[in-house]
C-alpha cells in the first residue's frame, strides 16, 4: 500500500490489456459495419468494403503497436528503478526514492 501512494508501482500496465481487447474488439465491430454499410449502397460501396476491411485487418494491430509502445515507457520506468537501486547499493548508500 505504501509502494502504491508514493507512486512507486504502476498500475496503468494492467489496464493496457484490457484496453487492447476493448478496442480491437471495436476495431473488428467498426470493420464490419463498414463491410455491410458498403454493401448495402447502391453506389460507391466498393470503397466502403475496402475501408471495412482494412479496419478488420490492420485496426487490431495498430491497436496492439500503441498499447506496446505504451507498455514500453513502464519498463523502461521499471529498468531504471531497478538500476538506480543497483547503483545505490554498490555505493553503500541510502534507499533509492
Amino acid at each position: 500500500m505504501k509502494d502504491f501512494l508514493k507512486f512507486d508501482v504502476m498500475i496503468t500496465p494492467k489496464f493496457i490489456t484490457a484496453i487492447f481487447y476493448v478496442f480491437s474488439a471495436l476495431a473488428v465491430l467498426m470493420g464490419i459495419i463498414a463491410i455491410i454499410g458498403g454493401l448495402a449502397m447502391e453506389r460507391g460501396g466498393g470503397q466502403a468494403v475496402l475501408m471495412g476491411l482494412f479496419m478488420l485487418v490492420f485496426g487490431p494491430v495498430f491497436v496492439r503497436i500503441w498499447c506496446e509502445v505504451i507498455i514500453v515507457f513502464f519498463k523502461m520506468n521499471d529498468h531504471l528503478g531497478a538500476i538506480a537501486k543497483d547503483i545505490t547499493e554498490m555505493k553503500g548508500g541510502a534507499k533509492a526514492e
